[in-house]
């Protein structure tokens, strides 16, 4: 992909129908397009309240398409967040 792609950018209604049950996004933050990085951005939260990056890379959907990608990026959240110990579980 070329250097000069166009920014992948999601609304807000695209991000939470992606988003597990219990998670949204974060009140005031917006979404944004970092070039050097060539990825998207947006900040969410758990169910639990801990802030999580959402990033999506130019080249992933690319490759996967903008909406898989999004599900992708998504998901591997979801799977670090159910990783992480409680003080219930320990």
């Amino acid at each position: 992909m070329a250097a000069t792609a166009k920014p992948i950018s999601y609304t807000d209604v695209e991000i939470r129908s992606y988003l597990p049950s219990g998670w949204g996004i974060v009140p005031g933050r917006t979404s944004q397009w970092n070039p050097e990085k060539r990825a998207w951005s947006v900040e969410v939260y758990d169910g639990a309240h801990h802030v999580w990056q959402v990033e999506v890379g130019a080249d992933d959907a690319e490759r996967a398409g903008r909406f898989p990608a999004l599900k992708s990026a998504i998901g591997g959240l979801d799977r670090k967040a159910l990783g992480r110990k409680s003080i219930l579980t320990g």
